[in-house]
Order: C-alpha cells, then structure tokens, then sequence
C-alpha cells in the first residue's frame, strides 16, 4: 500500500502533467522575472545553486540565465553514480554547458568542483513537489537534496507552482525545511 508522500507526489505528478504547455511557459518566464526582483543579494561576489527544471517542473533555463545576468556565480547539480547521496555540483554558463545526464536530468558538461561546493551559496533555488507553510518540502523521495541541505546556512527556496503551497505535509526526522517560497504568481515569499 502507498504511504501518504508517494500518493501525494502521484497527485502532484498527474496535475503537473495535465498542465498546458502555454501555462508553463507562463510560469517559466514569470520565475525567470522573478530573479530581478529577488529579495536576497546578488552580486557579484554571491554564489547561487539552483536546479535545472526538467520535464513539468516549474521554471526553465531563463531562470538560470538571469541569475547569470545579474552576475552572480551559479552551481547546478550533477546526480553522483549509485545509491542516493549528496549532490555533486558545476558551474553553470548557460544553456549550451547544459547535457542529459543521469536519468535523462540536464547536467552541466563544466568541470565539477564536489560535493562541498554548495557551501558557498547563499541562496539555493531547491526543487519540490509541494511545500508546506512550515517549510516542509516534498521531493521525489530518493534524498539527494535532504543529504545536500542537512546543516547549511544558505537562505534555502523551494521552487513550485503557487498551488503547491499547501497548509500540511508529512515529514520525517531526515527532511530538511525551506524558509521560503518562490512561485509564478506570487513571488517570493517567507515561510513561518
């Protein structure tokens, strides 16, 4: 019988794809505004991580490509070989850096600077399911980004769609919060 989280992710899984191409389009651009509008400092001098959304996922390479813009350094993921563990990092430099990678995940074909590179980030643009109004975020369930945030001090934001913020989740001793929100609507926005 599935668990309450793998019946949760199948739901937001079939309204995801039942989502229009034009909508998400929409949804990417206004993420990619977003940026520009961001409440946290990016300069120069500031290192951003953040994924590279795939398939119905929120958001898109413009996301990326205008936190580059701004000047700031950013890392995506690249997904280690085996079982879950914590995920390994590269320069992002723009879409042409980008190739398909493990599970068909675009990954940056840039030199990978390891595991510990994400402590450099201030800011980190994580992927979700959904997220509660506490901070609990529901992932795909493998643990590759709980084992990346466990006892980082960046300002952690997940990413999803403005339904995707939700009053309750379930959650586990191993699920590490976000203390904010970013959404096509509504912006960024500061969990309790």
């Amino acid at each position: 019988m599935p668990t309450l989280k793998q019946q949760l992710r199948q739901e937001i899984e079939e309204r995801r794809s039942r989502r229009s191409e034009a909508e998400r389009d929409r949804s990417a651009a206004a993420l990619a505004e977003w940026m520009y509008a961001c409440p946290f400092r990016l300069e120069y001098d500031v290192t951003v991580a953040a994924h590279v959304p795939v398939g119905n996922e929120p958001g898109s390479n413009s996301m990326l490509d205008a936190l580059v813009d701004r000047g700031v350094s950013v890392l995506v993921p690249v997904v280690p070989d085996g079982g879950p563990a914590p995920l390994d990092w590269a320069p992002y430099t723009g879409p042409d850096s980008l190739a398909p990678g493990r599970w068909g995940l675009l990954e940056p074909t840039t030199d990978r600077v390891g595991v510990t590179a994400i402590r450099a980030a201030s800011v980190i643009l994580v992927p979700a399911l959904a997220i509660d109004k506490s901070g609990v975020r529901l992932g795909r369930g493998a643990g590759y980004y709980d084992r990346t945030l466990h006892g980082l001090s960046a300002d952690l934001v997940g990413v999803v769609y403005d339904d995707e913020v939700v009053d309750s989740l379930p959650s586990g001793d191993h699920d590490v919060p976000v203390g904010w929100t970013l959404t096509p609507e509504d912006g960024f926005g500061r969990l309790a």
